[in-house]
């Protein structure tokens, strides 16, 4: 949930405020939690304290999930600076192709869940660059997606763009565009010869209708994760993965 008037985003949830303590507990404005979990946040409340910023132990949950907007706050609220969504510049782009840096775009994800737990992957994974476009069926960084990614928020940065086909198109032949379909003529277990020694762009879609058919054509390659009976005229029992579960897979085959 957002403050809009305070330009603040409730933080919520065990191990994510836990990480956001140990990475950028400057960002933390206020702080809230239950007297269970006030032992486990002693240290932060120092923290605040010597800078003045207010920390409350509060006597009835139900006081969290009114901040939070969520009933899974797991007794502990931080009121934040939002992160930053940083528009996408052709000199970061560079970079990602002079480091071979993996990056992952997602067309139009719009489950503010599926975004968390792609990050999540990310950051496991060790993947810190994420594209988003500047669309509203685009989920953005919420306090549901920044729970799920479990303190992965930390250790990614998500930039905007305009245009998801033009820096496909700017990045030609210097990183490798990825993308998924069902028809696809390569699997996942091909990506890091697809690769080539170079970064890749990994274009996840949209949970309805996969990525678009103007990104799938410019992509260099497509690829599908095998399931069961594969080659088989039955086929999948299920059409496909959940975008954050497939994202898991490709980011682990990327990552061997």
């Amino acid at each position: 949930m957002k403050n809009k008037k305070n330009n603040e985003l409730a933080v919520c949830g065990f191990a994510t405020v836990k990480t956001l303590e140990k990475i950028n507990s400057h960002r933390i404005k206020r702080l809230y939690f239950t007297e269970e979990k006030a032992p486990l946040f002693a240290g932060l409340c120092k923290k605040l304290a010597k800078t003045k910023r207010p920390y409350n132990c509060v006597k009835d949950a139900k006081e969290l999930e009114k901040l939070s907007g969520s009933v899974h706050h797991q007794g502990i609220v931080a009121m934040c600076e939002p992160p930053q969504v940083l528009p996408l510049t052709k000199q970061i782009a560079q970079s990602w192709a002079e480091n071979k840096e993996h990056v992952i775009i997602l067309d139009r994800v719009g489950n503010a869940n599926n975004l968390g737990a792609i990050v999540r992957s990310a950051a496991f994974f060790g993947i810190k660059n994420i594209v988003i476009p500047m669309d509203e069926s685009q989920s953005s960084i919420t306090t549901s997606s920044y729970r799920v990614a479990e303190g992965g928020m930390e250790f990614v940065n998500i930039y905007s763009i305009n245009s998801i086909p033009s820096l496909m198109d700017d990045m030609k032949d210097k990183m490798v565009s990825i993308g998924t379909a069902l028809d696809a003529k390569y699997s996942t277990r091909n990506l890091k010869e697809l690769c080539k020694d170079k970064g890749a762009l990994v274009i996840l879609g949209n949970e309805e209708h996969g990525i678009s058919d103007e990104i799938k054509k410019r992509c260099d390659y497509n690829v599908i994760i095998p399931f069961a009976n594969m080659g088989k005229q039955d086929g999948p029992c299920v059409d496909s993965l959940n975008v954050a579960q497939a994202s898991s897979i490709i980011l682990y085959e990327l990552s061997k």
